[in-house]
This record gives structure tokens, sequence and C-alpha cells, in this order.
């Protein structure tokens, strides 16, 4: 694959675009992919902004067999599985299912949920942006699809949550 051209945009830098919607929101006044637009001055839709309007208790309900919390725990771990597996080459296994764990969590161990899941975002991009300069590769643009894709899905699944508790 060659280098973008004057204005065109790297593959990763649209997936990631992607991938920043669906963890920050959409931008005030600008357009987005598949949140509602962020209209100024208006709420932010993304899965962070969507968890720090939650409290710890409502984070931590039962609701159909899972809490917001353990959602947010998860995405988290996705996000460093997804690390640990390109940039360092780990293969598992990964507690998948104990990545949900604990569902309840108190004022401070919420905020910690809410600080992993923003750490291993940035760390995520920071690595995908490390990618730039190297030849297309179907394994990072299937990663990055890959963490778009989780990410998507579980700010639906929060945001569906969050109207029950």
């Amino acid at each position: 694959m060659s280098e973008p051209r004057q204005g065109e945009q790297h593959y990763l830098d649209g997936l990631l675009d992607i991938l920043r919607e669906a963890l920050e929101g959409g931008r005030p006044g600008e357009g987005t992919s598949f949140v509602e637009n962020t209209r100024p001055g208006g709420a932010a839709h993304g899965l962070l902004p969507t968890l720090s309007r939650l409290s710890a208790a409502q984070a931590s309900r039962d609701v159909h067999g899972t809490s917001i919390a353990g959602q947010a725990r998860h995405a988290a771990f996705h996000l460093e599985v997804a690390v640990r597996w390109d940039r360092d080459g780990e293969r598992g296994p990964f507690d998948w299912q104990g990545s949900f764990l604990p569902e309840q969590v108190n004022e401070q161990e919420w905020l910690a949920v809410q600080a992993r899941l923003q750490h291993a975002y940035q760390e995520f991009t920071a690595f995908v942006r490390t990618q730039k300069d190297k030849p297309a590769d179907g394994d990072i643009a299937g990663s990055v699809a890959g963490a778009l894709a989780h990410a998507a899905y579980h700010l639906g699944a929060v945001r569906q949550m969050a109207k029950a508790v």
C-alpha cells in the first residue's frame, strides 16, 4: 500500500476515528458515523461519557444477568488483550469470562474501572499509530476493526442497560 496522498487519510486513521466515536462520542457540531450527532453543548454519546454519567450503584445493578460495571471491565480487557496480542505476541489463554468480574463496584472502584477503560483505549490507539509507517497488514486492520466493532457492541449494550438503571 502506498502512502496517502496530500489530503488523504491513512486507513488506520479512518478506523481509529470510528473507534474514537464509539469510545468518546461525536465531536460537538460535527457529523458522526453511527452515534447520535453531538450538538454544541450537548451530551457526548460514546461509551466513556455514557459511563461517566452513571453512579457506582447504577453501574452495579444486575440487568439481565450482567452489570454495566462488568461490561466496562470487559471492554477494557478486550483492548488490553488486543495490545498484548498485536504488540507483544501474547496468545493467551485469556480469561474472557472472568473479565466481566467483579460486576459490583463502589464509587472509588467505579472511577478506577472508567480510568482503566480510558487507559486501555489510549494504549491501543497509541500502538496502532505506530503501525502507520509499516506495510498494510490484515492483522492490524482486523484488530482495529474488531476493537471498534466490539466497542460499538458494548456501547449499544450499555446504552440499553442504562435505561433500566
